[in-house]
């Protein structure tokens, strides 16, 4: 076993070592001083605290354009030096490792994208990519519009636009749902049980439940009363609510169809829609940690998620 060091063992002041040790280097005191951060005048009074701990030996011989060792001084630093070295290999050893900085991912998605898909399993991706600061906002403008601002764009596709590269992260279609409860109260066993409900509309996407209805084979339908709203998210969240029948994204709401927020009546009755997809700047270059979003959002398994319901 290593005997521990007598605590009398005589030492040097640790501050005029290191500025010894620094002007020694650099042969001069002021960049000694920007080196360690301290004014010229700093470095010389450690020097001089230096010499009088040693017994007041010269150290340095001053020249005109900086300084010299003396022999005692070249002596000192010959052992010295190598001693504060092995000091900071050791604290590098025994240490935390440095942290490096995460690389600033600036991403702009669908809102209703964000809202009932990401925002749930933010937490799993910044677990997956730790390495990865995700700054997220939403917006709805055109991927040509944004160019420059952003590192990761998430729209519908496909698209192509030059000077981005698009990669598929999720199929859509759309189909109609309600709440439990809703379901339960009013029967939706066939699609003509749709008249005595209302029917949520998406006010940027009139066409969508006429579409649908049509598709179904009963485009001369009537519903009780409609209601429109201007997003999705704001549709799919009145339908959780027990407002009425929504057209929900399909892919969006999967965790709220797992988990019983909502109900599918017709599950095999749905309308193609546009995919998502991200929108990458081939000249980006944090390009490789979008690309690296893009392969965890398009992998994602939605049994892993533990999702929360978003606020009304």
């Amino acid at each position: 076993m290593t005997r521990a060091p007598s605590k009398n063992l005589p030492l040097p002041p640790l501050n005029a070592v290191r500025a010894f040790e620094a002007a020694a280097r650099r042969s001069s005191f002021k960049e000694a001083a920007v080196e360690l951060g301290v004014t010229h005048g700093a470095i010389s009074r450690q020097v001089r605290l230096l010499e009088d701990w040693l017994g007041r030996p010269t150290l340095f011989r001053r020249l005109s354009h900086g300084v010299m060792l003396t022999a005692e001084g070249a002596a000192l630093f010959a052992e010295i030096s190598p001693a504060l070295e092995q000091i900071a290999a050791a604290a590098v050893r025994h240490g935390q490792p440095a942290k490096t900085s995460a690389t600033v991912l600036r991403v702009n998605a669908l809102a209703t994208f964000s809202l009932r898909w990401l925002m749930p399993k933010l937490t799993l991706l910044r677990e997956a990519h730790p390495e990865i600061d995700l700054r997220l906002t939403t917006g709805n403008e055109p991927i040509d519009a944004l160019a420059g601002d952003y590192d990761l764009l998430i729209r519908g596709g496909p698209d192509t636009f030059h000077g981005f590269e698009a990669c598929h992260l999720l199929p859509e279609r759309r189909l109609p749902v309600c709440s439990p409860e809703l379901s339960v109260n009013q029967p939706l066993d066939r699609v003509e049980d749709l008249e005595r409900h209302t029917l949520i509309d998406v006010g940027s996407m009139p066409r969508l439940w006429r579409d649908w209805l049509v598709m179904a084979d009963h485009g001369t339908l009537v519903p009780a009363s409609t209601l429109t709203l201007d997003h999705f998210y704001l549709a799919v969240q009145a339908a959780i609510n027990g407002m009425g029948v929504a057209m929900g994204p399909a892919t969006l709401i999967e965790d709220d169809l797992r988990l019983g927020r909502l109900v599918a009546p017709f599950p095999t009755l749905s309308l193609p829609a546009r995919s998502y997809f991200a929108y990458v700047p081939v000249t980006s270059p944090v390009r490789a940690a979008s690309l690296s979003v893009c392969r965890w959002i398009a992998a994602f398994d939605p049994a892993s998620s533990v999702a929360t319901s978003p606020a009304p």
